[in-house]
């Protein structure tokens, strides 16, 4: 006979098995899930940031504005190479932009400069810079700081707005830690241990019920996972103490989740940096007029080794009281990924104004960048504004005409010369597009259509920059502030220049930027008919039917064709290709047919189809006019023009040679109001860092600002002040 089990003892014995089972996937599987999706989403949603450095925060209208582009991994917190390009704008107070420029970044930094208006009415103004993919997070994820710019000529005080820029809400916090309280938890971290953090969580006794007793503790820095734990509460409190070495220095965000992975409650911590990068500026403390002044920049060899990329800038300017702003290492505590508007305060070294100001903010800052909504849904968001790291992309719209726009249309861009370029692109159900063009400082000349030249389809193109505007805060109430007298005497300095025609700028910097060597686009042509090489002929009808064999140029009764046959199999047929002017597309046989041949340079025939990518030609000719233009028609309607420049180039910083008395004694006055700049410091042959530069007539106090960030991530910002009596 045999025994038979007891059913409710099978049943008790199963839920042990399950109860044992999920309290083992919940120690392995939800911490595990929780680290695939946080590592998938931060690989497939990185973090750009850009911080710039100026050579000045106040500038007299007119004057040039220096200044270098830092493109910095915020996971890594190295620089990146992810992008090439940054756009750089100053905004007025109406939120409009009054300079623009596109600037090349090689090796995760690069420079700029411009010339501001001299139009620019006195006020404060704001400098926005960010990469094409930074566009998908606008209006948080971009750099942003305030500059002043002073017009002397309007005689108008500055207004500006009373107390300080930060507009968030200060807490102070007590010993007894920051603490946030949840639905049924409550997390608190205790942080004033220099050594260790203390982490609390207080449950009510139903989320104990629920929870099973467990929750699971995360704790990331700016992508990086510090910690994840399992863990269980034997009370209504549970304590847990981590050594502040394990803890990424930065914003460390402490996130509990419930039994079943879910978010239930945040905080956040400060952890400063300990390791940073030691540079002593060392040069002397006062100089004479147009005296040469050498600087050093002392360091570890194995600093200097990891710089040798020239990610480092320096300006030496008038020392203010507003220069005095935060530095790339300050600046990277908070970045774009919180409260940007945070961003304005000078920290000093380990200061007790660093800890209290900074953990005031944990209360009111969340992270721009780590959802945990998004990253536990699996699905990674798909970005709107691509990378642009091998290209510049640019974009436009199809306009409908008398025809409805299709769900895809082609476009075409068209680069008229002895050697053209031709692209295509297909449009989106809203009639958006974009190319990709060649990253370079050369000016492109752009002719975009809608291929079906019927439709009549208007075309507008976007310059790239972002149309989502930063919101720019104003007071209602404004405080006149009587202008400085040192800007009084910085725009005597300006006009002086601008009297004795003073450059300001040298020659172009150099970079590792290249054009294109052109070819044409489809190749090398079945026929290549050189008209120099036969005798001119009067008529291109004649040329078409004495020169180019299966080629013909008909009149018809509306117009003109032309027709290219082939046989196969003893059978005759005909097509009708693609036209080419300049090799822009035309298909306009009346347009060759009107052509003087002594304009004519050479015709290309391809008898055949032909493919660009996906796009085909039935057959193609290309005739090339001596300018290779495509000036010697007018442009039809349907057509697009523009010049574009992808990146500008950019001058070096001129600084006059006192090398021999005569120069030094010269009549010519000095009033430069920045004294050197150098946005790409590079080691001499012995990996030392220096440089040199003269003094000017403009006796004050100078500070030299140094910026820069090793190939591993070490931040350097020093500054030192000396005296030109």
């Amino acid at each position: 006979m045999k025994n038979k089990i007891n059913p409710v003892y099978l049943f008790f014995f199963l839920i042990l098995v399950i109860d044992q089972n999920i309290e083992i996937l919940g120690q392995n599987g939800i911490p595990e899930l929780l680290r695939q999706r946080f590592q998938s989403y931060t690989e497939a949603v990185p973090m750009e940031e850009v911080f710039i450095h100026t050579d000045r925060v106040e500038y007299i209208a007119g004057e040039e504005l220096w200044f270098a582009v830092y493109l910095i991994d915020r996971q890594s917190h190295r620089p990146t190479t992810s992008s090439s390009i940054a756009y750089f704008e100053i905004i007025n107070t109406g939120n409009r932009p009054v300079v623009q420029k596109r600037i090349y970044l090689e090796n995760g930094s690069g420079p700029g400069q411009i010339t501001l208006p001299d139009t620019l009415s006195t006020g404060i103004y704001t400098i926005r810079a960010y990469t094409n993919r930074m566009k998908n997070f606008l209006p948080q994820n971009c750099f942003v700081r305030d500059i002043r710019i002073y017009n002397p000529f309007n005689g108008k005080n500055l207004k500006v707005m009373p107390g300080n820029s930060v507009k968030n809400p200060v807490k102070v916090i007590d010993e007894s830690g920051s603490g946030t309280p949840c639905q049924g938890i409550n997390l608190i971290i205790n942080s004033f241990n220099r050594d260790s953090i203390e982490i609390r969580i207080k449950a009510d006794e139903k989320y104990r019920s629920e929870n099973n007793t467990q929750f699971y503790l995360f704790i990331q820095t700016h992508g990086i996972i510090d910690y994840i734990g399992t863990e269980k509460m034997t009370g209504e409190n549970k304590k847990i103490i981590l050594p502040v070495s394990s803890l990424t220095p930065g914003i460390n965000q402490v996130t509990v989740f419930d039994s079943k992975g879910q978010p239930v409650c945040s905080a956040y911590n400060f952890t400063p940096l300990t390791d940073s990068a030691a540079v002593l500026v060392n040069t002397g403390e006062s100089f004479g007029v147009r005296e040469k002044v050498a600087v050093k920049l002392e360091m570890e060899r194995s600093l200097a080794d990891k710089l040798k990329s020239g990610n480092i800038s320096i300006s030496v300017a008038p020392l203010t009281r507003e220069s005095q702003r935060t530095d790339l290492k300050d600046y990277l505590i908070y970045g774009t990924e919180y409260a940007p508007e945070l961003n304005g305060f000078k920290y000093a070294e380990n200061s007790g104004i660093l800890q209290e100001h900074i953990r005031s903010n944990l209360l009111n800052i969340k992270s721009d960048w780590i959802d945990w909504s998004k990253i536990l849904s699996g699905k990674i968001p798909v970005p709107v504004y691509k990378t642009e790291k091998d290209f510049h992309f640019l974009g436009g719209r199809l306009i409908p005409g008398e025809k409805p726009l299709s769900s895809s249309e082609y476009v075409l861009l068209c680069i008229p010369g002895n050697e053209p370029e031709f692209q295509y692109a297909k449009s989106d159900s809203s009639g958006n597009f974009s190319f990709k063009l060649h990253i370079d400082e050369t000016i492109k000349d752009l002719v975009l259509m809608a291929d079906d030249e019927s439709s009549i389809r208007k075309i507008i193109t976007e310059s790239g920059f972002a149309e989502q505007n930063t919101p720019v805060q104003i007071s209602a109430v404004n405080e006149e502030v009587s202008i400085p007298q040192y800007i009084n005497d910085w725009g005597v300095n300006y006009q002086i220049k601008k009297i004795y025609r003073v450059p300001s700028t040298g020659n172009p910097v150099k970079n590792n930027l290249h054009p294109l060597t052109p070819v044409r686009f489809y190749g090398k042509p079945d026929i290549e008919l050189v008209m120099a090489d036969y005798v001119t002929l009067p008529k291109m009808e004649e040329v078409f039917f004495e020169l180019l064999p299966h080629v013909s140029l008909r009149k018809r009764i509306q117009g003109y064709e032309i027709k290219i046959t082939d046989r196969i199999n003893e059978s005759r047929y005909e097509s009708s290709p693609d036209l080419f002017l300049d090799g822009v597309k035309i298909n306009d046989a009346s347009l060759y047919a009107d052509l003087d041949p002594s304009d004519v340079e050479r015709i290309d025939v391809i008898k055949g189809k032909y493919f660009v990518g996906g796009y085909s030609f039935p057959g193609l000719i290309n005739l090339t006019t001596r300018t290779a233009d495509f000036s010697i028609v007018q442009m039809p309607g349907y057509m697009t023009r523009l010049p574009y420049r992808v990146t500008d180039p950019v001058p070096s910083f001129f600084s006059p040679d006192y090398s021999s008395p005569e120069l030094k004694n010269s009549t010519i006055p000095d009033f430069r109001n920045t004294l050197y700049w150098n946005p790409s410091v590079k080691a001499d042959a012995e990996g030392k860092f220096g440089f040199e530069f003269p003094t000017s007539d403009f006796v004050t106090e100078y500070e030299i600002n140094v910026q820069g960030i090793t190939s591993d991530g070490k931040i350097i910002s020093e500054r030192k002040t000396f005296r030109v009596e």
